[in-house]
């Protein structure tokens, strides 16, 4: 594809929509609240701000401006900048591409419980076996799989502009909306149990505040250390490829820098209300012990419980949620798709249309064989890091414990000590404006990053 007919955002406001959409997804949702509670509430908070304020936003930038400076998708952005690192292009590439059958078969269990809420029957899929009965058949799963990753498809074929701005520009307000509303009903919640012990949503908002220092010792804090860097890859779509899409099709006019930190605002914002909507909700109707859910235990199973014991509002608040869930999966999920289709057609020079086509039918039978992980093809392994496994975790595993570390490490050494980081810096400074912290990415894409990042790697590998 030539430089000159590709598409671009149409400014600032549209790139921070779009990028912000990618990075509000499913990790914020159900995995940041978990973490927050676990890891001693206020202290996760601080030391995941903290990285996100230099580990994330290093990442961040440097990814972004590899895309504007290239005008190259992951595939091919790195080739552009170093022929002998044309290699790293290929995992950039394939993480998004094994992320998407997986996210689009998520994406289908979040219709799913958004239909069911909306036909009113919230309280059925409250049950205990209400989610293991429905991801275990045969046919619902796939079809709502197929509906979310059509819907996907879809925008992202429509293009830069009519697609994936567009969507954005409606999405990402009313996601903001919603997770603000829920956020401040969660807060006027009380609940009294059999016990007679009655439990209110401010008091689960101090457990997400106030930091538990109790026992704490100096493995418990690089404990927390490692999950808030960890999570910060769900939280800010780094080492996808994604990031180095959306920045293709930043114009250069566009202050870099500082549409990067009204990503970062953005996303941080949406994560802290995520643990305001869920855990004082959850801590309110379950107590303590319903706060160690996580991942699809806490959004499938946990959650409708929740909305269950909140009466006759409890369906429109489950409505509610879900759409909002929704709205987040699918910009996510467009973003996703649309690093690999962007890759398709720099690479091979396919049209977006073919490109589109062929991602998604990937996409389709590897989802297809991800709903069937848990029936036909269900069996369950033991990964490095000693949690079990099926289809799905597996390739969550390999593409989000292995190989985005990887990515992320060998995009620091590129750019920390082959290049050096005056590649990012000038990049940032085109439009005219000082790099405010241009030391601080500097000192953390040489040193800090990939030391961190290493052992990240080290310790999903089971190494460490």
């Amino acid at each position: 594809m030539e430089q000159g007919k590709r598409q671009s955002f149409s400014g600032s406001l549209g790139f921070v929509l779009a990028a912000a959409g990618s990075a509000v997804g499913l990790g914020n949702l159900w995995r940041f609240p978990y973490l927050a509670a676990r890891d001693g509430g206020g202290l996760f908070l601080v030391i995941y701000l903290v990285l996100a304020l230099t580990f994330g936003f290093a990442l961040l930038i440097t990814e972004v401006a590899i895309g504007r400076k290239t005008k190259q998708s992951p595939l091919t952005a790195y080739g552009q900048l170093h022929e002998k690192w044309r290699f790293l292009g290929i995992p950039a590439c394939l993480v998004p591409m094994m992320i998407m059958p997986y996210y689009s078969v998520i994406g289908g269990w979040v219709l799913k419980y958004f239909v069911v809420f909306l036909t009113g029957s919230g309280v059925a899929a409250s049950s205990d076996d209400y989610f293991t009965g429905f991801i275990s058949g045969t046919e619902q799963p796939i079809v709502f799989m197929v509906l979310f990753l059509g819907l996907v498809a879809f925008l992202v074929f429509r293009g830069v502009n009519k697609g994936i701005e567009s969507s954005s520009k409606i999405m990402m307000p009313v996601l903001i909306l919603l997770v603000i509303g829920i956020s401040l009903y969660s807060l006027t919640l009380s609940y009294t149990d059999g016990d007679g012990v009655t439990r209110t949503g401010l008091q689960g908002l101090s457990i997400y505040l106030i930091p538990d220092l109790s026992g704490l010792t100096l493995r418990d804090i690089f404990l927390v250390i490692m999950d808030a860097m960890g999570q910060l890859f769900f939280s800010l779509s780094v080492a996808m490829g994604i990031m180095i899409s959306y920045g293709s099709y930043m114009k250069d006019e566009v202050n870099l820098g500082h549409a990067v930190n009204q990503i970062e605002f953005f996303d941080t914002l949406v994560a802290f209300l995520a643990g305001v909507m869920v855990i004082p909700a959850v801590y309110c109707f379950m107590g303590r012990d319903g706060l160690s859910a996580s991942g699809p235990g806490l959004m499938f199973v946990s959650l409708p419980k929740v909305f269950a014991a909140m009466g006759s509002m409890g369906n429109v608040i489950g409505c509610l949620f879900f759409v909002m869930v929704f709205f987040a999966a699918l910009s996510s999920g467009i973003s996703i798709m649309e690093a690999v289709v962007s890759s398709f057609m720099d690479q091979f020079h396919l049209s977006r249309t073919k490109a589109t086509l062929l991602e998604t039918a990937i996409a389709l039978c590897v989802g297809i064989i991800v709903c069937l992980g848990y029936n036909c093809f269900y069996f369950e392994i033991k990964l490095p890091n000693g949690s079990s496994a099926q289809i799905l975790d597996i390739l969550d595993y390999i593409s989000n414990n292995c190989l985005m570390p990887a990515v992320a490490l060998g995009t620091c050494i590129l750019i920390g000590w082959v290049l050096k980081p005056d590649t990012i810096t000038g990049e940032v400074e085109k439009t005219g404006q000082k790099f405010q912290r241009r030391r601080l990415h500097s000192v953390m894409i040489r040193y800090i990053a990939p030391a961190l990042l290493l052992i990240l790697l080290l310790e999903a590998v089971g190494i460490l």
